[in-house]
């Protein structure tokens, strides 16, 4: 699967649509991309992590909200496939600077909206 342009998608990113979106689709998307959505959301509040690497997050957050993308989001089980392929690739690229503070406030989020055998898609989903 080729990965599209989700840099040309930054401007569709905001902090209140972002929460919107996660937590509209939260169950129908699964725990993993939640999970990979938080981290990166969180990401991008430290001031650990550089401008290139925040601009790029923003535009894969962008990607994830927009109705516009590869494949649409209400296409059943496909339609979020892609927005999970391009969180994972900009997940793998900033991992080095996730914390792990991070990585325990995603999953306190996921706790919200996941039960013990959802989150448990998550464990060592990126080890």
């Amino acid at each position: 699967m080729e990965l599209p342009d989700f840099m040309s998608y930054a401007s569709k990113f905001s902090q209140t649509d972002f929460v919107e979106k996660i937590s509209r689709v939260a169950k129908r998307a699964g725990a993993k991309l939640v999970y990979a959505a938080l981290i990166l959301f969180y990401t991008l509040q430290s001031d650990k992590i550089s401008v290139r690497d925040k601009a790029v997050i923003i535009g894969a957050l962008g990607y994830l909200i927009s109705p516009l993308d590869v494949v649409p989001d209400a296409i059943p089980i496909a339609g979020l496939g892609d927005d999970l392929a391009v969180l994972l690739y900009v997940l793998k690229s900033v991992w080095s600077d996730v914390d792990p503070e991070i990585q325990n406030r995603a999953k306190s989020k996921l706790a919200d909206w996941f039960d013990d055998d959802e989150m448990k898609e998550v464990e060592g989903m990126l080890d």
